[in-house]
């Protein structure tokens, strides 16, 4: 039986608002999880506050001490002095290596190593160079590839950039300057209440057929069905995918690391289940609309 190719198992940023006991009982079991990279901070909304940066770092320490390895993500959309703050306060750092949420973070990174995340339009080969010329050392590919477009985009990646990508969760598909959960509830941004820590998967949006379409996560926008391609472990790791992310979801993540852990053991994966009332999509990846599910 052919081998499969060695690959990392990584555990992207917490993308919700949870509450404080459970962020923190989450962080405990990936700690005794087979998951090899871990990435903290908060992306999406600063003013999510239960978890306070310290509160990150004492997390951080915890995984590594626990054999991980931790990487401090920045956040996505930049457009407070906070976001700035919290930016440099993190690409300044040499404890921990950085994922680069947007150019400012890498920019402020300084050419010192760092994790090119997912929404840096990292298309194409020149794109790539470019951004392994100014120190990233991987680089997660953008969620919409489909197979093709990703063998293509790993042939025209530099030597020694290895590739990320996200396999199962619900994929973050565009960021606004508006908080749409607030709006949905009639409140402002600025004063929202904290309703998102009332869905620990985000607040779903259907179709008049009541059919899953989008689903809103404050400034962020989701897919609306979640990510699936625990199957193509296999399939990701023969293409020269060195590390296959899970995004977390209320229910579920654990058993898709050990599903990929399966996988990475030559084993069969298991049907992992995503959260009740969350179907699942691979649709990108058979180059097929993003929401689609199609059985192997």
């Amino acid at each position: 039986m052919e081998m499969t190719p060695p690959f990392l198992i990584t555990l992207g940023p917490l993308l919700y608002y949870w509450p404080r006991h459970t962020v923190q009982a989450f962080y405990r079991e990936v700690a005794a999880s087979a998951v090899d990279v871990v990435y903290l901070g908060e992306t999406v909304c600063l003013r999510r506050h239960v978890m306070r940066p310290a509160d990150w770092l004492d997390i951080a320490a915890e995984l590594s001490a626990a054999g991980k390895q931790v990487v401090l993500s920045t956040p996505t959309l930049v457009e407070s002095g906070a976001a700035i703050q919290l930016t440099h306060k993190l690409a300044a750092q040499d404890d921990w290596l950085v994922e680069a949420g947007d150019l400012g973070a890498i920019r402020a990174r300084g050419g010192r190593p760092f994790v090119a995340g997912p929404h840096l339009n990292a298309y194409h080969g020149d794109t790539l160079r470019w951004l392994a010329s100014l120190g990233a050392c991987r680089f997660v590919a953008p969620l919409e590839l489909n197979r093709h477009e990703l063998a293509a985009l790993l042939a025209e990646a530099p030597p020694g950039l290895p590739c990320e990508v996200m396999v199962w969760g619900r994929m973050p598909l565009a960021f606004s300057a508006r908080c749409f959960t607030a709006r949905h509830f009639n409140l402002s941004k600025d004063d929202c209440a904290f309703r998102c820590i009332e869905h620990p998967d985000g607040l779903a949006m259907r179709t008049q057929e009541d059919g899953e379409f989008l689903t809103l996560n404050g400034v962020q926008t989701q897919s609306g069905a979640a990510l699936d391609l625990l199957d193509q472990a296999q399939a990701l790791a023969q293409l020269g995918v060195a590390a296959l992310r899970v995004s977390p979801q209320s229910q579920g993540t654990l058993p898709a690391i050990a599903a990929l852990a399966a996988a990475r053991a030559g084993q069969t994966s298991p049907c992992v289940t995503p959260p009740a009332g969350i179907g699942r999509c691979n649709g990108y990846w058979w180059g097929e609309s993003g929401n689609a599910w199609r059985e192997c």
